[in-house]
């Protein structure tokens, strides 16, 4: 599925150390959060606790990076975190990581632990490509509020993952919409790994290799691809497998 996601040429132009790792996965198995999952989520807890011992996560390169791009383009980053941000924070307030299903659960602990935005869809319900774009406001975005659907938009200008249906993404990697999101029925997906300099590829590569070893352990025989977005991808291209 090589060209699934791509990059706009405004936001390669505005972002031109940006890159994606991305796995498309196949023959996936999911359900509800179970011990396993549950397990991953407490030991990226402590992982998270111990790496931030008596730091801040607004001090870690990683989310200084994060926080400077999304102020680039009118987020204000104290309010809009980016997802890997938003989670070790929950956690560094005395939180534990929620419990989604067991996929999620997976890409969560590995955000936490790595420091990088993680995030799944499902394949079965992305409508054509997925660009990473200039909002210009008018794209729908699928959420909930106060309980119930709710269809908002983006601000103009905002960085945000889209496909023809709409956003699947906020704010780069804030808030994940409803539609495209994973589910215990899922059975297809693809994991985005999100990375500014000085996130370099050779820690993505780790960060997408504890990834596809969890996933392989929760749905054994599962078909796993590799597609670099960004700078790498003229270097990487695809990889099939773990």
């Amino acid at each position: 599925m090589s060209g699934l996601l791509q990059i706009s040429p405004a936001v390669a132009e505005r972002f031109p150390d940006y890159q994606g790792l991305v796995l498309v996965v196949t023959g996936l198995t999911n359900g509800p959060s179970d011990e396993r999952s549950a397990a991953l989520l407490r030991a990226a807890e402590i992982h998270a606790r111990a790496t931030f011992a008596g730091m801040s996560p607004a001090q870690h390169p990683h989310v200084v990076a994060w926080q400077e791009a999304f102020r680039a383009f009118g987020m204000k980053p104290k309010k809009t975190l980016n997802s890997a941000e938003a989670l070790i924070t929950r956690v560094l307030k005395g939180g534990q990581l929620p419990a989604i299903n067991r996929l999620a659960d997976a890409y969560n602990a590995v955000s936490v632990r790595h420091v990088v935005p993680c995030g799944g869809e499902d394949l079965s319900r992305v409508v054509g490509a997925v660009t990473l774009k200039i909002a210009d406001g008018s794209e729908p975005f699928e959420t909930n509020r106060d309980g119930a659907p709710f269809v908002d938009h983006p601000l103009p200008g905002e960085v945000v993952w889209a496909d023809e249906a709409g956003v699947t993404c906020r704010a780069w990697n804030w808030r994940q919409g409803t539609r495209t999101r994973l589910t215990e029925e899922t059975t297809g997906a693809y994991f985005l790994f999100d990375a500014l300099s000085p996130m370099t590829r050779a820690e993505l590569e780790q960060a997408g290799d504890e990834l596809a070893r969890l996933l392989t352990e929760l749905s054994p025989g599962c078909r796993i691809e590799r597609h670099w977005i960004g700078p790498a991808e003229a270097a990487g291209g695809t990889s099939p497998g773990a």
